[in-house]
């Protein structure tokens, strides 16, 4: 029972740059692994990058890099700077808290979303 609020988003041209953030409502260190979604109109929702809160990162190939997930454990933020932004990047962004919960299972929580638009 995670709240997340998603920033950052906005219209950027082709190879241009924003960052995104998520704030969450409790301390980044009881939440196992945090992660960026993307999801378009008639598709699913797909992984775009994640941290554990051991720091290991992983990110989904079309955004190797150019995107790059950080975390400020003092704000509890998670951030995703994105570089290089394709208009395939346009989609909404959401944030999810994946939560260790007894019986070693998670419990994930999703931010609202944020709209990244990639146009000329």
């Amino acid at each position: 029972q995670v709240q997340l609020v998603e920033s950052g988003g906005g219209l950027v041209q082709p190879g241009g740059s924003l960052r995104l953030s998520c704030a969450a409502s409790i301390s980044i260190f009881s939440i196992y692994v945090m992660g960026w979604y993307r999801q378009t109109p008639g598709k699913e929702r797909e992984l775009v990058a994640s941290i554990t809160n051991g720091g290991t990162a992983n990110y989904a190939d079309s955004v190797k890099e150019r995107f790059t997930i950080s975390t400020d454990n003092a704000k509890n933020q998670v951030h995703l700077q994105m570089n290089s932004l394709k208009p395939e990047d346009t989609a909404v962004y959401y944030c999810k808290a994946s939560q260790v919960i007894v019986g070693q299972r998670l419990y994930d929580s999703w931010g609202q979303g944020t709209q990244v638009t990639v146009s000329s």
